[in-house]
């Protein structure tokens, strides 16, 4: 039970005595500047009897911060109403220490006149000021100082909660952003294969076997090298364009003879990392854009650029005219790819497109150098 009870507090038992000595300490040190500037007699016994005071202050401080630990768990409000509450019969309890000490042990051996003394307990008792009056105005000082301390406890606890609660957020933020990119990546799979399947279909109607069984095979190359990379792991260029290159052989199958494949990366760029397949939903909307609504050969090309401390891609065909507000079908296509991109990278990367009206599609991303390239 006590290690649970430790393991809750959020202040431990050494910082909070290290804490409590540092104001206690502070407290003797400055009464006895101010009483060394004022020239009072018997310097060294009020030193002493100071410190005796400040040991008496350190032992009910401490009182005070088992009360305020044990209101760790609880509302601020509620520790705020401990501390102000708990400071109370501390501040008398220190009171009448400090009265007895100062007041009814010898008083008069303070000071260098013993007549002096004398006097000032004769001014007291002109005064008329009870004991419990005494204690009163004395506990008012030490109430200001133990509440500076239990001010200081609460506050070094609730910056700990907070901290905690945004290390919280943020592990949450983070799962949530892990999902959500998982949930994008693994979108395309499907996607890609619903396109692949009904290629596949049209060659089995057409009696086109070969075609269909070389289809199979480039299908079960490309589902291998995607499957085995990590959602969440970026991977290199050079893998992203191979796994285009299998998507293409794919579509090469269905379009021999209208299908043109252009591949420009400067080698420079290949070990760049970019989101696993990234690029398939560009390439399968210049498949379905481009290439199938075409009878004529039609190109696509793959290219990559750097522009400052970005890296271009681009994915361009030379089909026919469509609107740039259609392309994506239903929806998976450039949706996805922009939500995947403010997934990762919030701002720091965008999807451009632009319908050319002589015919043709470009589709360009901007996203940030994973690392610098020597000039």
């Amino acid at each position: 039970m006590e290690n649970i009870t430790s393991r809750k507090a959020l202040i431990g038992h050494q910082m909070a005595l290290l804490t409590i000595i540092g104001f206690w300490a502070f407290y003797a040190l400055i009464l006895s500047l101010r009483a060394a500037l004022l020239d009072f007699p018997a310097q060294a016994v009020l030193f002493e009897r100071r410190l005796i005071v400040a040991l008496v202050g350190v032992l009910v401080t401490w009182i005070l911060y088992f009360g305020l630990r044990m209101a760790d768990q609880r509302p601020l409000g509620f520790r705020v109403s401990v501390a102000f509450l708990g400071a109370i019969p501390c501040a008398i309890a220190l009171a009448s220490a400090n009265f007895y000490i100062f007041n009814l042990y010898d008083p008069i051996s303070l000071f260098k006149d013993p007549s002096v003394g004398r006097s000032i307990e004769d001014l007291k008792a002109q005064l008329g000021l009870s004991f419990w009056q005494e204690i009163a105005d004395i506990s008012v000082t030490h109430y200001f100082f133990l509440i500076a301390w239990s001010s200081l406890y609460v506050a070094i606890g609730y910056a700990r909660e907070v901290r905690e609660a945004e290390r919280k957020t943020s592990r949450f933020a983070q799962a949530a952003q892990d999902a959500e990119l998982r949930s994008l990546r693994y979108q395309v799979n499907p996607h890609f294969l619903f396109n692949t399947l009904n290629s596949l279909s049209s060659l089995v109607i057409t009696g086109k076997p070969k075609e269909a069984e070389a289809m199979i095979q480039n299908l079960s190359n490309f589902y291998r090298t995607s499957l085995s990379s990590d959602p969440l792991e970026d991977v290199t260029l050079e893998e992203e364009v191979e796994l285009q290159r299998l998507y293409l052989e794919i579509e090469s199958v269905r379009y021999p003879k209208r299908l043109r494949v252009s591949i420009n990366i400067p080698p420079e760029l290949m070990n760049q990392h970019v989101p696993a397949l990234i690029l398939q939903p560009l390439v399968e909307n210049a498949i379905k854009y481009g290439v199938s609504r075409a009878t004529r050969p039609v190109s696509i090309s793959i290219s990559a650029d750097r522009r400052d401390d970005n890296l271009i891609l681009s994915v361009i065909d030379d089909g026919e005219a469509v609107d740039a507000a259609h392309v994506g079908g239903n929806g998976i296509g450039l949706a996805n790819v922009r939500d995947r991109l403010e997934a990762r990278y919030k701002s720091a990367a965008r999807l451009d497109t632009q319908s050319v009206k002589s015919g043709g599609f470009i589709a360009i991303l901007t996203l940030p150098l994973s690392h610098r390239i020597a000039a």
